[in-house]
């Protein structure tokens, strides 16, 4: 869990983690990305078993952060459903099916350290 969260995040992570619970979603991972991007505060990575899984775990996102009235900013993927993204400001979920999940590997893009890509760059010149 990600340390000293506002108690508004901390609400909307938890409702998340219900919300894909309650639909059975595996390997649910919560990444903190305060410092690393201006965009969101957390990424929920979860994966569903099949398309139908992964439309209905963000449709469950989606119904629960409207009752508990959030509003989500959106979503996308519904075309392809291999990938699933809900946007709740300071929470953005990732649902994938699993070999998508595999391929763009966020975990590894978004845990690494902030400056370990520019010590990277500079040595490569």
């Amino acid at each position: 869990m990600p340390e000293s969260l506002d108690q508004r995040t901390q609400a909307l992570l938890d409702l998340v983690i219900s919300a894909l619970e309650d639909v059975k979603a595996q390997d649910i991972k919560v990444i903190d990305v305060r410092g690393k991007t201006s965009i969101t505060d957390l990424m929920v990575i979860a994966t569903g078993t099949s398309t139908r899984q992964v439309k209905a775990l963000a449709d469950s996102v989606v119904a629960k952060a409207k009752e508990a009235g959030y509003q989500p900013l959106g979503s996308e993927g519904e075309r392809s459903l291999e990938w699933m993204l809900v946007d709740l400001n300071d929470v953005v979920v990732h649902i994938m099916l699993p070999q998508t999940r595999d391929f763009y590997n966020l975990e590894k893009l978004w845990e690494a350290p902030a400056d370990s890509q520019i010590g990277q760059d500079s040595q490569a010149n």
